[in-house]
């Protein structure tokens, strides 16, 4: 696959990037767990078939210690025995969050419910950030074809 932009070349991709990697930053300063964090990164990143952000946020959990059969069972989280029940309220304000056009009124107030259970008001404010960058983050390389798979762990700092 071919880049159809080269993002990581232009100067005002530069700009637009620096802002958005700023909102990411601020929200990987939260109390949320750096865990969780990836594991929203990631469960967006495979509603949204991006392959770059796979790619990356895979390898930067599996570098911060994340376990391989949790990684693995991240697109099955509803089956899986390996996540607590905060992580599985992310997930679940993850995949709402995302998949908004698919229902009507977007997140439930159930899945919301759950996740303040689990979160308190700075934590839910910064899990809707992450989602919403993540979403930003995979609708950019899906849209320019990113390419997959070369990304090294802490590669963008």
């Amino acid at each position: 696959m071919e880049a159809r932009l080269n993002v990581f070349g232009n100067p005002f991709a530069a700009t637009f990037l620096k802002h958005i990697n700023s909102a990411g930053m601020a929200v990987g300063k939260s109390s949320v767990p750096a865990a969780t964090q990836e594991l929203v990164k990631i469960r967006a990143s495979q509603i949204n078939g991006c392959g770059f952000c796979l790619d990356m946020h895979t390898k930067e959990a599996a570098e911060a210690g994340e376990t391989a059969l949790r990684l693995n069972m991240i697109a099955a989280w509803r089956e899986a025995t390996v996540f607590t029940e905060a992580e599985r309220a992310a997930l679940e304000l993850t995949e709402q969050g995302t998949r908004i056009a698919d229902a009507a009124g977007g997140v439930t107030d159930e899945a919301w419910a759950d996740a303040a259970k689990h979160y308190d008001e700075d934590q839910l404010l910064a899990l809707v950030a992450l989602i919403s960058v993540i979403n930003t983050y995979n609708r950019l390389n899906v849209m320019t074809r990113q390419p997959a798979g070369d990304y090294q762990p802490g590669q963008f700092g």
